[in-house]
């Protein structure tokens, strides 16, 4: 066993990255998305509509594909390394899920918040900034747990655009030592890993944005 783990850590590496990187793009995108969905102005509601109907309607492995294959041919001769393919396809993937968990993380907070900030004559960017998005963040972060353990997953199959992440890695192993059972019993186990430290981390900013509200409850 112990002559598989280099490896295997340095797919689970590339994994971690990945799904990082994506998580960071997918969130900015949810909530980007979310407000757009929610805004008055026709042109930016159709646009972050359809974002979310595409990307949440199509296979997330046809979408790397075409990111991969289809965007270096004309006419869009835009040739990604399969790094950024994995990264953007993922974070435009999980993104439009997670825009549907952010409009209605948003919408939940009570309209009392609402009133009363505009009553502390609070602009709307402050009033979204410190009264509304903490409170909608809050209830976003279980859904959003879900969302990122998905994306944790779903980065298996960036394995098929020829980067070297932990499956790329498992298969290569397999190929070459027929250690099937072994190899692939410790890459669940890292999968598991990786998946609960995810939702440790989100339980403990879960728990971060509880304190800072009570905080400011008290103040």
């Amino acid at each position: 066993m112990g002559e598989l783990l280099p490896l295997l850590l340095q797919g689970a590496y590339v994994t971690v990255q990945i799904t990082l990187l994506a998580s960071l793009l997918a969130v900015a995108l949810a909530l980007a998305a979310a407000l757009g969905k929610m805004s008055t102005w026709r042109p930016l509601k159709w646009l972050a509509g359809t974002y979310v109907e595409i990307f949440r309607g199509t296979s997330l492995l046809v979408q790397l594909f075409w990111l991969f294959f289809v965007l270096p041919l004309p006419p869009f001769n835009l040739e990604l390394s399969p790094y950024t393919v994995a990264v953007i396809g993922l974070g435009l993937h999980i993104g439009a899920y997670g825009a549907e968990v952010m409009r209605g993380a948003i919408k939940s907070v009570p309209k009392g918040q609402y009133e009363a900030a505009t009553a502390l004559n609070m602009s709307p960017m402050l009033r979204f900034r410190r009264i509304i998005l903490p409170q909608a963040l809050i209830s976003a972060i279980p859904p959003g747990t879900n969302l990122l353990i998905e994306l944790l997953k779903g980065t298996s199959l960036v394995s098929l655009i020829t980067l070297s992440d932990l499956t790329f890695r498992a298969r290569q192993l397999d190929q070459a030592t027929f250690r099937t059972l072994a190899i692939f019993s410790l890459t669940l186990l890292m999968y598991f890993v990786l998946a609960q430290a995810i939702a440790l981390s989100m339980r403990m900013l879960e728990r971060h944005f509880h304190r800072g509200l009570l905080r400011g409850s008290l103040k």
